[in-house]
C-alpha cells in the first residue's frame, strides 16, 4: 500500500485527485498539509487523517511514501523540491512550475533523489487523442500544416447563483497562478498541440480581459514552426457553450474532433471512402490509464514517466514564452528562455 499525503487543496481538481487516491486499491491518504491551515484541517477531518501545519514535519514522516501536490502554482518549486529531498514520489497538477528555470530545479531534485514524478496531463490518454495520433502516424494527412486546439468554459461569467462565476476567486490571482485562462485551461490544448506537431521555434500570444480581472480570461497563442506549420491554441473562462475542439490539417487531409458529438472525423486523399466525404474514424486505440494510475504503476515498477515529463517540461516552455510574448508585445523564441 502506497501511503499518500495531500499537499494543499488550493486547486479545483484537488478533491478529484483525493478521490483517485481513495479509489485506487494500492493507495491511501494518510495525511494532509495545506498552506491555509483551516482548509487543510477541514479536509483532513473529512477523511479521518492527520493534519500537519508544518510541511517539513509531514515530509520527515518516513511512513509517507508519496505526495499529491495541489498548491498554488507559485509554491510548486519549493514544495516539490522539499518533497523530493525527503524521498517522496510526486504527483502534481499542471504546470510543473511557471518557468523553465524552476522546472529544471525541480527535476534536478527529483533525479538526485531517484523518486518518481508524474504530471496530470489528462487529455493525452483518451481514445480521441490516440486516434488522431494514429492517423498522423499512418501519414493519412500528408505534411501537417496546422493544428488548432480549443478548450474554454463559462467559469468567469456572472450568474444569479455565482455573481463572480463559479471559478474560485484565487484562480484570478496572478502571483499564485502565474496567469489565467491560458495557463489553466490552455495547458491542455497547448500540450496536445505540442504532442501532435512537435515543439515550435517561437510563440506569440494575445490575452483578453473580458471580466476585468488581473489575469486573462480569453487567450490565443500561435506557435511558429521552422517548416512553415502553425499551431493555434485557444482558451477562455468567458464562453457559455464552446466545445473542446482539435483540428489537424495537412497537405493530403484533415482530422477533426469536437466533444459536441464525440466523433473523430477524417477526410483524406489517401483513402477511397474518405476522399469525397468526411468519415468517422472508428476502432482506434483503447484509452490509456489515467495519469494517476500511470504514476502508481511507475512507483510499483520502478520506472519513470519519461514522455509525460518531456511533454510537461515543454508545456512550461510554451506557457512561459506566451506570458513573455504578451508582456513584451512580440514573438518569443523558445531558445531565449532562461534554463
Amino acid at each position: 500500500m502506497i501511503k499518500v499525503a495531500m499537499l494543499s487543496f488550493w486547486h479545483v481538481h484537488a478533491n478529484d485527485y483525493a478521490k483517485q487516491v481513495e479509489g485506487h486499491p494500492d493507495t491511501q491518504i494518510v495525511a494532509v498539509w495545506d498552506e491555509l491551515p483551516e482548509r487543510g484541517q477541514a479536509e483532513a477531518a473529512k477523511r479521518g487523517v492527520s493534519f500537519y501545519s508544518d510541511l517539513a514535519e509531514l515530509l520527515a514522516n518516513k511512513e509517507i511514501d508519496a505526495v499529491v501536490v495541489d498548491t498554488p502554482t507559485n509554491l510548486h518549486r519549493d514544495v516539490m523540491i522539499a518533497a523530493a529531498k525527503a524521498g517522496k514520489h510526486i504527483f502534481t497538477e499542471k504546470v510543473i512550475a511557471p518557468t523553465l528555470h524552476e522546472v529544471n530545479e525541480i527535476l534536478n531534485a527529483v533525479n538526485e533523489a531517484g523518486v518518481t514524478l508524474t504530471v496530470s496531463l489528462p487529455r493525452l490518454n483518451p481514445t480521441y487523442t490516440l486516434a488522431i495520433q494514429e492517423i498522423i502516424q499512418k501519414e493519412l494527412l500528408g505534411q501537417i500544416t496546422l493544428v488548432r486546439t480549443r478548450l474554454s468554459h463559462n467559469g468567469g461569467i456572472s450568474t444569479n447563483e455565482n455573481p463572480n462565476g463559479w471559478l474560485p476567486e484565487h484562480f484570478y490571482n496572478a502571483k499564485q497562478c502565474g496567469g489565467g485562462a491560458l495557463i489553466d485551461l490552455g495547458c491542455h490544448p497547448m500540450y496536445l498541440t505540442r504532442l501532435l506537431l512537435g515543439l515550435p521555434e517561437a510563440v506569440s500570444a494575445s490575452y483578453g480581459y473580458v471580466t476585468g480581472r488581473e489575469v486573462e480570461d480569453n487567450a490565443v497563442a500561435t506557435l511558429q514552426y521552422a517548416n512553415g506549420a502553425l499551431g493555434i491554441v485557444e482558451a477562455g473562462f468567458v464562453n457559455a457553450f464552446s466545445p473542446f475542439v482539435i483540428e489537424v490539417h495537412g497537405t493530403d487531409g484533415s482530422v477533426l474532433y469536437s466533444d459536441h458529438d464525440g466523433r473523430v472525423l477524417l477526410r483524406t486523399k489517401k483513402l477511397a471512402d474518405a476522399s469525397t466525404q468526411w468519415v468517422a474514424y472508428e476502432n482506434g486505440p483503447e484509452a490509456k490509464p489515467s495519469a494517476f494510475d500511470q504514476w502508481v504503476a511507475h512507483i510499483q515498477n520502478g520506472t519513470k514517466a519519461v514522455e509525460n515529463i518531456e511533454l510537461a517540461v515543454d508545456l512550461t516552455k510554451l506557457m512561459e514564452a506566451s506570458n513573455r510574448s504578451v508582456a513584451t508585445k512580440q514573438q518569443v523564441r523558445l531558445d531565449s528562455l532562461n534554463q
